[in-house]
């Protein structure tokens, strides 16, 4: 099989959709080595990265560069031409990963990952141009792709709700893993949490932006300290995203600007060191397509206090305490009873890692390869639609 596989997003600057195609792509190269991939660093206009890796940074006997495209320009060029397929070498697969969606899939068989449409819960968590950019690709895909790949079941059953011509057999979840493959490394303090004790910090992980709830997690932290909470750090570690330019304006109105530690971007073995040694992990996200800093931090062994909206149920199972991610007051109470109750918290971490274990690259990639022989087995939708 001649599998087209985008990695666009899989630069020096990737996050989840960007982990989500690295990893899969590496563990189908180790399963299935039997198997001829091109690797496409350049796929479509929508994502655009140019400091993409000029050399091919995965291995493998049948593994080569598709075509690096140096502009934006050159790459809408390339994907809009009729023989597109043509110059890929008309592989049985063409894999969109980044939101952009193909039209001219005449003979390959086009899947197309789906992450989330949160840009259509509530537009005001990004951007116009973003939101138009993931739209058209999302909408493109449900006319042109012959099977979606969604993230999970809320994501998968959301797509359907917006696209009901699209077939539902033809969308299949497969879900993402923790993209940190050896869960007994340390990891490495950061220098913004100099003197903080281990587990003698709360965490929240991600970007600062509407969508992470960071205003409410706040809220409901003063809150905790005025109802009497452990005077234990807050510690936001994550750049500043879109929409919260007066953020720190915000801490300082609620009086806990010194009781918050903002690290920014945290390195990964940063990152390991703060879910291995925080006292609990919060993520409050009003709306995820999956949840990756929720198991990645029940993976090593993250006390998890987290939502109820969409899929992040599904990443926890029973592992968790899960909070309507609006109720500050709830959110508050949980905070203040982990925090005074020792003996729940630790069982909190025994579960996590018990959960986290569930969900493993090389099962996913499995999974995707089935159904790359399912999508090859059968007709292109176009045929039977």
């Amino acid at each position: 099989m001649h599998i087209g596989f985008d990695i666009s997003q899989t630069g020096s600057g990737k996050a989840g959709c960007g982990y989500y195609a690295h990893a899969m792509v590496q563990a189908m190269i180790d399963i299935a080595p039997e198997h001829s991939y091109s690797l496409l660093p350049s796929f479509g206009d929508f994502y655009f990265d140019p400091l993409m890796p000029v050399r091919n940074p995965y291995s493998g006997k049948n593994v080569s560069y598709g075509p690096r495209h140096l502009t934006r320009e050159t790459a809408r060029t390339f994907w809009t031409e009729k023989d597109s397929e043509k110059l890929l070498g008309n592989p049985d697969i063409i894999h969109s990963n980044n939101f952009w969606s193909p039209t001219r899939s005449t003979t390959s068989r086009l899947i197309y990952t789906f992450y989330d449409m949160g840009f259509l819960v509530d537009p005001s968590w990004t951007t116009e141009a973003n939101r138009l950019g993931c739209f058209e690709g999302v909408f493109r895909s449900s006319v042109s792709a012959d099977w979606i790949v969604a993230i999970s079941e809320a994501s998968r059953n959301h797509y359907l709700r917006v696209f009901p011509h699209f077939s539902e057999e033809r969308i299949r979840v497969i879900y993402p893993c923790s993209r940190f493959a050896d869960a007994t490394i340390a990891g490495k303090r950061p220098k913004a949490l100099e003197g903080v004790p281990a587990e003698g910090f709360l965490l929240n992980v991600g970007t600062i932006e509407p969508r992470k709830n960071q205003r409410r997690l706040t809220e409901a932290y003063a809150l905790y300290l005025a109802l009497g909470g452990s005077p234990m750090p807050l510690v936001l570690a994550g750049g500043k995203g879109w929409l919260m330019e007066d953020f720190q304006r915000h801490l300082s109105e609620l009086g806990i600007a010194d009781h918050v530690l903002m690290t920014g971007y945290v390195t990964d073995e940063e990152l390991i060191w703060l879910y291995r040694n925080c006292y609990a992990n919060l993520y409050p996200s009003l709306f995820e397509g999956f949840g990756l800093p929720v198991l990645e931090g029940m993976q090593f062994g993250a006390p998890t206090l987290t939502t109820t909206s969409s899929s992040v149920p599904e990443v926890t199972g029973d592992a968790a305490i899960l909070l309507d991610p609006k109720d500050i007051d709830g959110w508050a109470h949980a905070m203040l009873r982990l925090t005074t109750n020792r003996g729940e918290r630790d069982a909190l971490a025994a579960a996590a890692i018990q959960q986290a274990a569930r969900f493993e690259w090389r099962r996913s990639a499995s999974a995707l390869l089935q159904l790359y022989e399912e999508a090859l087995a059968s007709p292109k939708r176009r045929t039977i639609e």
